[in-house]
């Protein structure tokens, strides 16, 4: 089956005018947000720190600052994208259009990815300012930055799906996001937790994708196993997600009133 490149790249185009009208919301509030991390629980905070790994605190802080927003980053774009679809019901447009379910999933994913990756260039470009911007390497750190995107895109797509009001569409965000992405090596090594506590890190996926962006630009792991259990992982969730999200359209879950 042939691909439809202009209803694919019709998605894209759409969606990247929606929020190119929007650019304070979009870029430059995470940008100031990471600047305001950086600065405080890097630059401020991090002097009294002692090197981990032989790293300075700030380069140590910087990928998990970098991950903690791209997260959010894709998670925001894809739940809005699909909610204001539904809202404004122009969704229409796209379900009677020549399109499968999966060119409409990969073009909203699509923009997601732009989007995260726009954010995560900024980032680094705030880093740079403070001296603490390294990228060890570039091919992990792209798998990375796109898997995270592409897991939190099609979570946001789910959420986009069920919400039918503003408060459901923040709901994953406020009660399961933040929380576990705040305990999942941002700031912190495991080493640094509590004994007991240890085990919460290992359970918490945020923590191998805060690992793994970690590792491709400094070359640091917490843990030497965490690396391909984090691409596993990943992939995995990855995997399961698309299935779902692919099923939800297929059987109009959310989008045919």
């Amino acid at each position: 089956m042939s691909i439809n490149w202009v209803g694919l790249w019709t998605i894209i185009r759409r969606e990247f005018s929606r929020i190119m009208r929007v650019p304070i919301q979009a870029f430059l509030a995470p940008w100031i947000s990471a600047l305001l991390f950086i600065f405080i629980f890097g630059f401020v905070v991090g002097k009294r720190f002692p090197p981990i790994g032989g790293h300075r605190y700030i380069e140590f802080v910087l990928p998990g600052v970098l991950m903690l927003n791209i997260v959010n980053a894709a998670f925001l774009q894809s739940t809005s994208q699909t909610y204001f679809q539904r809202f404004l019901r122009y969704i229409e447009e796209t379900l009677v259009a020549p399109l499968s379910y999966i060119e409409m999933i990969v073009g909203s994913l699509a923009m997601t990815i732009v989007r995260t990756v726009i954010t995560a260039l900024g980032i680094l470009a705030i880093g740079v300012a403070f001296g603490a911007t390294t990228v060890d390497s570039v091919p992990e750190f792209l798998f990375w930055v796109v898997g995270v995107s592409v897991i939190f895109g099609l979570l946001g797509i789910i959420v986009g799906l069920w919400s039918n009001n503003f408060e459901q569409l923040t709901m994953l965000n406020v009660f399961f996001i933040t929380p576990l992405s705040m305990v999942g090596g941002v700031f912190n090594t495991v080493n640094m937790l509590p004994g007991w506590l240890k085990w919460l890190a290992y359970a918490n996926p945020f923590f191998y994708f805060a690992n793994g962006v970690r590792h491709s630009m400094i070359g640091y792991s917490d843990w030497a196993e965490a690396l391909p259990l984090g691409v596993a992982v990943t992939l995995g969730l990855s995997a399961v997600l698309l299935l779902i999200v692919w099923r939800l359209y297929a059987v109009g879950y959310g989008l045919r009133e």
